[in-house]
């Protein structure tokens, strides 16, 4: 799991227990309880999980009560607390449908082989306003067969997501995986959720064949690389893969070219250039890479100032048009762009982190052999992908100086390239 993000808050664990117990009407307007809870997360000890507990089990009615119970029943299943299973439990009965829904989702992070809890979780399945997509992951990641006909209910339902867990779970329980091109054919679905949260189903169900249409499906290159990485992973490890052939599609979505992905959205006539600036700013990268080809195609002679307004306005703070203005720069192959590109390389923040691959990938795009020694810098990194993106970077660039520090590196797959 990615903690980058979690330790975000100035507490010590002392200060967020103290907070966390403070009843909700004494709360001062600058503390939360809420981000209390939150930064619990970095302590997994007895007395933080004990305050959590503490946190689930004051019932009082009133909204903000609620949130901090929600994110409290959370934070348990992150830090897998078994002491917490029995208080945990207790939500599924609770009144409030999220509470329920993390009480599910947290009893599969702990799990437990405990059949009433188990049978419990599946009842859930009729009970009207329930999540039961994560009703589904629960049982399924648990192995609770009895609730196998429960779940073959929802195999047709009108959600999307539902019914994308629905199948998958159906064919890990029967290991028939004939029904699985309908979980596939949702990677272009309209709506972004419905692609993102079929790829997670792809990955539960270790459906191999899916590979190739992942990288070709437009949603951010996080989750389709999160997604090629955990099943190369299984794959190779039980030897129903070789990294040779997932090879060409790790590359080709780090490389992250639109005319690489099957877009799922069109347009009625050609746009202008405004229009397809701010569509960069969109949450559903599937729009976002639509502008990007259509800039690529239609306005390459233009677009480098408007990118250079757009980024200097509002995209140097925004992390998603930060990505798209970064591989933009490199498609069009724009040299004065170089600075902003080194820029990007090195930024250290976690929101950018993608933004630094990209960096990587658009100066071999640009060809210029300054940028080597400031890509070489970046092989210290942890980061894998961004790792991985600098050495193909560095082969477009000729240059093969690091490939024996590639090939001691501690991760797999940068080992893998170098042997290439």
């Amino acid at each position: 799991m990615d903690k980058r993000f979690f330790n975000l808050f100035n507490l010590t664990e002392d200060e967020a227990i103290t907070l966390l117990d403070t009843p909700q009407e004494e709360i001062d307007e600058d503390d939360s309880r809420y981000i209390a809870a939150s930064h619990l997360v970095n302590f997994p000890t007895e007395r933080s999980i004990n305050a959590l507990i503490r946190a689930v089990q004051q019932t009082d009615p009133s909204l903000d009560n609620r949130i901090v119970r929600r994110k409290s029943v959370e934070i348990l299943g992150r830090l897998q607390a078994k002491p917490a299973l029995s208080v945990i439990r207790t939500c599924l009965a609770d009144e409030d449908c999220y509470t329920v829904e993390n009480a599910v989702w947290a009893i599969a992070e702990i799990g437990t082989q405990d059949s009433d809890i188990l049978e419990e979780v599946a009842q859930l399945l009729e009970k009207p306003g329930q999540t039961y997509r994560v009703i589904i992951h629960t049982l399924t990641k648990l192995d609770y067969q009895p609730a196998l006909e429960r779940i073959r209910k929802f195999v047709n339902a009108d959600d999307a997501p539902i019914a994308s867990a629905a199948i998958s779970a159906v064919c890990r329980f029967t290991r028939d995986y004939s029904q699985m091109d309908r979980v596939v054919a949702l990677l272009q679905h309209q709506n972004v959720f419905a692609r993102r949260l079929s790829i997670q189903d792809l990955i539960d169900a270790r459906y191999y064949d899916a590979i190739p249409n992942i990288a070709r499906c437009p949603v951010s290159i996080v989750f389709r690389l999160r997604a090629i990485r955990m099943l190369a992973e299984v794959g190779i490890s039980t030897g129903a893969l070789a990294y040779t052939k997932i090879q060409p599609y790790l590359e080709q979505t780090l490389r992250d070219h639109p005319q690489d992905l099957d877009l799922v959205h069109s347009y009625d006539q050609l746009p202008t250039l405004p229009f397809l600036i701010r569509e960069l700013y969109e949450t559903d990268f599937g729009r976002c890479y639509l502008a990007t080809k259509t800039i690529l195609e239609h306005y390459a002679d233009t677009a480098p100032t408007a990118l250079f307004a757009t980024y200097t306005e509002e995209a140097h703070s925004d992390y998603g048009a930060h990505f798209h203005v970064i591989k933009l720069f490199g498609w069009l192959q724009h040299a004065p762009a170089y600075e902003l590109l080194i820029e990007a390389l090195h930024n250290p923040q976690p929101q950018f982190q993608k933004s630094r691959a990209a960096a990587a990938i658009a100066l071999s795009e640009l060809g210029d052999r300054r940028a080597i020694p400031e890509l070489q810098k970046t092989l210290q990194t942890k980061i894998w992908d961004l790792k991985y993106a600098t050495f193909m970077a560095l082969e477009k660039l000729g240059d093969t100086s690091s490939r024996e520090i590639a090939a001691n590196d501690q991760d797999w797959l940068i080992r893998e390239k170098a042997r290439d």
